[in-house]
């Protein structure tokens, strides 16, 4: 597979409904850290939690070093580029995001293509709905979250509402994606790439 080839995946986020989704470009020389850096962007996760990749039964993440004997085999998600996982004919493949709230994401390949000349990799290029808040207490937490923040701005439920954004730190609206802010974070990827700096492995 060609340096010069990209992949174009969508990334799902399992059990929420209306889906939670985004489409994304990504050189296909790219690590499985280096993707998992660019789920973190694009879905508007902060990197705070542990994460795993599955390919091919193995899984990939960051090994703890001070791990005890008995924890299964995890491999540096480093050691793996997308090129490889495509090559072994692998069209989709999980990632988990938080082992406490257990964020389940479909990655689907749909497509490889040639990089344009001059464009910047990754890449955001659609998708729907803002990702849940960190810590919201998984997709029932999510839910619970959404129907206190639907609430009135006055009388009954006001107060649930006043709480949960109070809580988030902020105004949330599950149909803004944030576009601008992941654009920002992606391009900032992609221009390190560029000058040749690898991601930083996680401590």
């Amino acid at each position: 597979m060609s340096p010069d080839e990209i992949a174009i995946l969508r990334i799902e986020l399992e059990e929420i409904e209306p889906r939670i989704w985004r489409r994304v470009a990504l050189r296909t020389a790219s690590s499985l850290l280096a993707l998992h850096q660019v789920i973190q962007a694009a879905m508007g996760w902060l990197d705070v939690h542990l994460w795993e990749f599955e390919i091919d039964g193995v899984v990939y993440g960051v090994p703890d070093p001070d791990g005890d004997d008995w924890e299964p085999e995890l491999r540096r998600a480093s050691s793996l580029k997308l090129a490889a996982v495509i090559g072994k004919g692998i069209g989709e493949f999980p990632y988990t995001y938080d082992m406490g709230d257990n964020w389940h994401h479909r990655i689907v390949v749909e497509r490889i293509a040639p990089a344009e000349p001059g464009r910047l990799y990754p890449e955001l290029l659609d998708g729907q709905r803002r990702g849940p808040p960190e810590d919201c207490g998984s997709v029932p937490g999510y839910y619970r979250f959404i129907k206190a923040i639907s609430g009135p701005d006055k009388g009954k439920g006001s107060r649930q509402k006043s709480e949960a954004l109070a809580w988030y730190g902020g105004p949330y609206d599950p149909d803004d994606i944030d576009e601008e802010q992941i654009r920002i974070t992606l391009k900032r990827m992609a221009r390190r790439h560029r000058q040749g700096k690898r991601p930083p492995e996680p401590a």
